[in-house]
């Protein structure tokens, strides 16, 4: 209903203090007023217009629990929250309460009732506010304007507010049981006429209790009690549910975060456990991974990796040795199969070739 966020809850919020307080007296409201500092509602609004906006809907949102069908207690919270809101706003002129016509006959039924009461406090709140002509009569709850559709929101009554309905107290009312009471004396008078003994009535004369009247007063109110102990202990199990319900939910949160940071415990665990094998394209490139072993494992590692280095130079050389040997021989056959002369030196015993002699001419 609100159009300012978290008012309404802040004036429900004072109510509801003001009812567990189980008193209707102007003082203990004014202790809670003031310690919840609620006169700083209308602070932070700079412009005069929207301080007149904020206050309007201020009091339009107060001045509805000042109505039926909300319990008496809260009904008297509310007057007082009016008469707070409209001696501290910041508006000049001061912004007046709305009140409809055809709500005023319950307002004054409603300050009747405070006076039999003897709520004093409360009657002189109202009167003080009258007398300032803070309450601005209208014909209608809230305004209306010419051609225009406007879905009016209706009013979400709180149930721990409300007047708890209740058959046997609207029928059995106060006016009621002195009736009773004229009608019981009156018919004990006509049995003792009518009797012959007429200072008592003859004993079959009497078909209903003498005490009738004042056994129906006492059964209503305990009936009262009851229902009242029943709303009590309604409103503690609803409280205890929402406890439990808060718990749960910070249960549930607490075991998801854990549930998250297990799960990312082992994806980090994973992923630096994992060796990759880098493609073939990218071997130059590969990085090779620390071990967190000890000092000693990683002086071991690195000896047993020279080692196997050493041994495939070895393998290597050996390697580049056989296969020059293996392309000598080749070129010695390819020059055996081509034909070429062979050169070998002669033996020192072999007899000397003569030479031809020239002649002489």
């Amino acid at each position: 209903m609100s159009a300012v966020p978290g008012l309404q809850a802040d004036c429900e919020e004072l109510l509801g203090a003001f009812q567990e307080a189980d008193t209707v007296r102007f003082e203990r409201f004014a202790e809670l007023w003031r310690e919840r500092r609620f006169h700083t509602i209308f602070y932070g609004r700079i412009r005069a217009l929207e301080r007149n906006k904020l206050t309007k809907k201020t009091l339009e949102v107060a001045q509805q629990y000042f109505l039926p069908p909300y319990a008496f207690q809260i009904r008297v919270g509310a007057l007082y929250l009016l008469y707070g809101l409209y001696s501290t706003q910041l508006c000049q002129p001061k912004q007046k309460i709305r009140i409809a016509l055809k709500d005023w006959p319950e307002i004054h039924k409603f300050q009747q009732d405070l006076i039999n009461s003897q709520h004093y406090d409360a009657a002189y709140i109202f009167r003080t506010l009258r007398l300032a002509r803070a309450f601005h009569f209208t014909a209608m709850p809230k305004l209306l304007n010419y051609r225009t559709k406007k879905k009016i929101q209706e009013n979400e009554f709180k149930e721990e507010f409300k007047e708890p309905s209740n058959r046997v107290n609207s029928l059995i009312t106060n006016d009621v049981l002195e009736e009773l009471m004229n009608i019981h004396d009156h018919y004990q008078k006509m049995k003792c006429v009518i009797s012959a003994d007429k200072s008592r009535p003859d004993k079959a004369l009497s078909l209903i209790k003498d005490d009738f009247v004042s056994t129906l007063k006492h059964i209503t109110l305990e009936h009262q009690e009851w229902q009242q102990n029943r709303m009590k202990l309604f409103l503690n199990a609803k409280e205890t549910d929402e406890m439990l319900n808060k718990k749960e939910e910070g249960n549930l949160l607490e075991s998801e975060g854990s549930e998250r940071a297990n799960a990312l415990a082992r994806i980090k665990y994973k992923s630096y456990s994992a060796v990759v094998e880098a493609s073939k394209s990218r071997r130059h490139r590969q990085v090779k991974l620390e071990s967190s072993e000890s000092g000693s494992n990683y002086g071991k590692s690195l000896s047993r990796s020279k080692k196997t280095s050493r041994r495939a130079q070895l393998a290597r050389k050996r390697d580049s040795l056989g296969i020059k040997g293996e392309m000598q021989g080749a070129k010695e056959t390819v020059t055996q199969h081509i034909g070429m002369p062979v050169i070998t030196e002669e033996n020192s015993d072999e007899e000397e070739v003569s030479l031809p002699k020239r002649r002489r001419c």
